[in-house]
C-alpha cells in the first residue's frame, strides 16, 4: 500500500519534526542527548557513554557514565586507570568486562595515536574495538556537532513504520535516510525518535489513536494499537 493510499495527508517530514518537538517534550530524553545538556559534551564523554550505553537501559546508562566520569573523563585519565577499578565502575551496564577492556583500549589509543583528541571521522572511529556504526554517529552528531545519522531499533522502527523508507535492517534503513532525509535532521532524529519509540510509537501495541503524526503515518506492519 502507498503512503499516500493509506494516509489522509502526505508525509511531511519538516510537519513531522515539529510535531515530534512538541509530543516527546514530557518524557525523558534520550541518554547522550541527556548527558550533552548535563555537561558530558566533550568527543571523548560521548564516545565512552555511547559505548556504555549499547544494549544497555538510557536510565542505567547515565548512572553509570555519571559515576565513571567523577573519577576519569579525559584519554589520559581513562587510560590510567587499572581495569578491575574500570569494571568496577561500569557495574549495572550489560557487559562490563569486555566495555572495560574497550574502553581502556580506546582511551590509550586516542593518547598514543591522536596526541590525546577523539578523531573525527566515522572510519577512524570505527576502528577502534567496540565501536561501530551508531556509535561513531552519536560521537560525531552529540561531541562534535556534525552531522552524522544514528540509527538504533527506534529509528529503525519508525522510520519504516511511517512508510517514509524499506528497509529490512538498521543498516540498511541508514543507508536508505541518507538518501532521503533531509541533513538538518540527521542529528536530530535519533534525538527526538528515542523518546517517540519508548513512548508512544512502541514496538507493541503503539499509541495510534493519540500520536500527533497518524494522519501522516502508514502504519506499515501495525496489526494492533491502542
Amino acid at each position: 500500500m502507498s503512503l499516500q493510499s493509506a494516509t489522509s495527508q502526505a508525509f511531511d517530514i519538516d510537519e513531522a519534526f515539529r510535531r515530534l518537538r512538541i509530543a516527546v517534550a514530557p518524557y525523558p530524553k534520550a541518554a547522550m542527548f541527556d548527558l550533552r545538556d548535563r555537561g558530558y559534551a566533550t568527543p571523548f564523554q560521548q564516545l565512552v557513554a555511547s559505548l556504555i550505553s549499547a544494549r544497555t537501559r538510557d536510565e542505567t546508562s547515565l548512572v553509570v557514565a555519571e559515576r565513571l566520569f567523577a573519577v576519569a573523563d579525559t584519554p589520559a585519565a581513562m587510560a590510567a586507570l587499572p581495569e578491575e577499578r574500570l569494571v568496577e565502575l561500569l557495574q549495572g551496564a550489560t557487559f562490563p568486562e569486555p566495555k572495560a577492556r574497550d574502553i581502556r583500549d580506546l582511551s590509550r589509543r586516542i593518547v598514543e595515536e591522536h596526541g590525546g583528541e577523539v578523531p573525527d571521522t566515522p572510519d577512524t572511529l570505527m576502528r577502534f574495538r567496540g565501536v561501530g556504526p551508531k556509535i561513531a554517529a552519536l560521537t560525531l552528531a552529540v561531541g562534535f556537532d556534525i552531522p552524522a545519522l544514528a540509527v538504533d531499533i527506534h529509528v529503525h522502527r519508525i522510520t519504516n513504520r511511517w512508510g517514509y523508507v524499506s528497509a529490512r535492517t538498521p543498516e540498511k534503513t541508514m543507508a536508505a535516510l541518507l538518501t532521503v532525509l533531509p541533513k538538518r535532521y540527521w542529528v536530530e532524529i535519533n534525538e527526538r525518535l528515542v523518546p517517540f519509540g519508548k513512548w508512544i510509537c512502541t514496538g507493541d501495541r503503539p499509541r495510534c489513536s493519540t500520536c500527533p503524526l497518524l494522519s501522516m503515518c502508514a502504519r506499515v506492519g501495525v496489526t494492533e494499537s491502542r
